[in-house]
């Protein structure tokens, strides 16, 4: 047992909650993960494609995005100046989201593909 009481369950989602806030609030890519994200939902639902991969990997994406930008910071406050070993610290964890980004594409253009393109022949011959 962690000893973690009410309170401090509480205390910790709570700063999740601010990290998720900060990083919705100052990071870019954030943002358009979510958005791409929810229009990739959208197609699922409207599709009738399965959601569990995709949101798999949707989640797997932005995780790996909270962990750049903490990584980023942590290289940051340590290193300030410019300095090869904090550079590949933070290339690679740029790395690891650019490469769970191509992956989710890859599941998406599989999982949301076919039933997208039946469903769009289906209104675009008349059929629903």
């Amino acid at each position: 047992m962690s000893g973690l009481g009410d309170r401090g369950l509480a205390r910790a989602f709570g700063f999740a909650y601010a990290g998720l806030r900060r990083a919705w609030s100052t990071q870019r890519n954030f943002r358009i993960e979510v958005a791409i994200g929810a229009v990739a939902s959208l197609l699922c639902w409207w599709s009738g494609a399965p959601y569990t991969p995709v949101l798999v990997v949707a989640g797997l994406v932005l995780g790996l995005e909270l962990l750049n930008s903490a990584i980023e910071a942590l290289v940051d406050l340590v290193e300030p100046s410019v300095h090869p070993t904090a550079a590949a610290a933070k290339d690679l964890a740029a790395a690891a989201v650019l490469v769970a980004a191509g992956v989710a594409l890859l599941v998406g253009v599989l999982v949301i593909g076919p039933p997208l393109v039946s469903k769009v022949a289906g209104v675009l011959g008349g059929g629903t």
